[in-house]
């Protein structure tokens, strides 16, 4: 039964802005309180989902989460009608963002999955993120095990896991911060786990001292055991503290792997040479056995302060049809293109004796602005042809699709958006219109109605 890996794009949502709610995220904090373009952004993303699309990789979409989310609101304490809760909102001007924030759009966040290829059960496994670092994404998980489960219900051998207990031990960032790696995607895998602190009271590794890091060793090891993955195909590492506090927020920052390549820079791991030596073995003992491919960036070369502004690692590694098993794609964002620094290692990259064959830029500027880059926009999700089969048919991608959604969002986005804005009533009126019609043209009736 052929497995393939299918990219789940987040679409972007109507009320996309600029609050800089994500302290650690560089490209947020600088960003804090400009004016959006809600339009410009879902275009963006769409036309990344036809670019992929039209180079023959199997495409995808997952919804954008309600919002403005008022049950958080109303968790914390503001009473009365909408109207009523929003006003009094706009006096605690973080709490109104984080009830508006269209961070959902990032689902490389949204889950970690491990297929039927991988788990001792030979099911798909997916579990949501609890993404409890900070309160604006502490909301997101119970739709997305609610989108995750409407869009399988039909396939029989997919488990949605709940997220992971909301708590500091085993905070979850989801898939940012790991890396499915093996000969291909219908043979089994070894899986990356890279954690940014250890949340046991008596760990003495060493810590980041400007920003926290987001991911415990505790949640990958909980989501590795629910996942049923075999000891010996799991590896995991610390993240660098030093890229932690540089603003390397997730590992999808710093380093991107697809099938037995992994494209890092030196300061991707607290022990690199053992994290790379690890995965050498566990890749060499797999049943379908597989030469390991690192590909090294050095520090020289891209300083972590080029890696931030550049987001080259958050690109996407990608094997075409047309291409030879094991030889990739990068797809990179514009902005990478155009910096004087990563531009030319992304071209030296294609150039080298390697297995990056070329490099495909795409232009997700308004995405990037808000700290997210082209692998932030995707969660991928290798599916057998039986499970393809049950996916709900409407949240696949295709040209026709892609029109549709294109001319969804010209009559409900707005295409410009401030933080002020936010305290407008008619925005959140706005926003379930748009997504009430969009549950419908994707085919899933009733998403929104809980």
């Amino acid at each position: 039964m052929p497995t393939q890996e299918h990219n789940f794009d987040g679409l972007v949502g109507p009320t996309h802005n600029y609050a800089g709610l994500a302290p650690g995220n560089l490209h947020s904090m600088a960003s804090a309180n400009a004016a959006s373009s809600p339009r410009q952004a879902v275009k963006q993303g769409l036309a990344k989902m036809r670019a992929l699309h039209d180079l023959g990789l199997p495409q995808a979409v997952l919804p954008p989460h309600p919002r403005p989310h008022l049950d958080a609101l109303r968790a914390v304490g503001f009473v009365g009608d909408d109207d009523a809760i929003l006003n009094a909102a706009a006096q605690q001007p973080e709490l109104l963002a984080a009830a508006f924030s269209a961070s959902g759009m990032w689902t490389a966040n949204a889950a970690t999955v491990a297929p039927s290829t991988d788990t001792a059960d030979a099911r798909l496994h997916l579990t949501p993120a609890n993404l409890c670092s900070f309160f604006h994404r502490s909301i997101e998980p119970p739709f997305v095990a609610r989108t995750l489960r409407a869009m399988f219900e039909r396939a029989g051998d997919v488990v949605v896991h709940d997220a992971l207990p909301a708590t500091d031990t085993f905070s979850d960032e989801g898939a940012a911060n790991h890396t499915r790696l093996g000969a291909s995607d219908d043979d089994p895998g070894v899986h990356l786990f890279v954690y940014g602190r250890i949340a046991a009271p008596n760990s003495d590794i060493p810590k980041p001292k400007r920003f926290r890091g987001r991911q415990t060793l505790e949640a990958c090891q909980a989501i590795a055991r629910s996942h049923q993955l075999h000891d010996d195909r799991v590896v995991y590492a610390q993240q660098s503290p030093a890229a932690i506090d540089a603003g390397v927020f997730h590992n999808d920052v710093i380093s991107v792997g697809r099938g037995a390549t992994l494209l890092y820079h030196d300061d991707a791991f607290l022990d690199t040479e053992a994290t790379l030596d690890e995965l050498k073995q566990r890749l060499a003992s797999l049943p379908t056995p597989s030469a390991f491919h690192p590909v090294r960036v050095t520090r020289e070369e891209l300083p972590l302060e080029d890696v931030n502004d550049s987001y080259l690692f958050n690109s996407q590694l990608v094997q075409l049809p047309s291409d030879p098993p094991g030889m990739l794609t990068l797809i990179a964002p514009t902005d990478c293109r155009d910096h004087p620094r990563a531009g030319p290692v992304a071209e030296r990259l294609a150039q080298d004796d390697n297995t990056i064959a070329r490099v495909v830029y795409v232009d997700v500027r308004q995405s990037m602005r808000n700290g997210g880059g082209p692998a932030c926009l995707r969660l991928r999700i290798p599916l057998s042809d039986a499970q393809r089969a049950a996916l709900a048919p409407g949240v696949v991608f295709s040209e026709t699709l892609h029109d549709a959604l294109n001319a969804w969002a010209d009559r409900h986005y707005r295409d410009q958006l401030h933080p002020r804005d936010l305290a407008d009533p008619a925005l959140a009126r706005e926003s379930h219109a748009a997504l009430t019609e969009l549950a419908d043209l994707l085919g899933l009736p009733g998403l929104y109605d809980a």
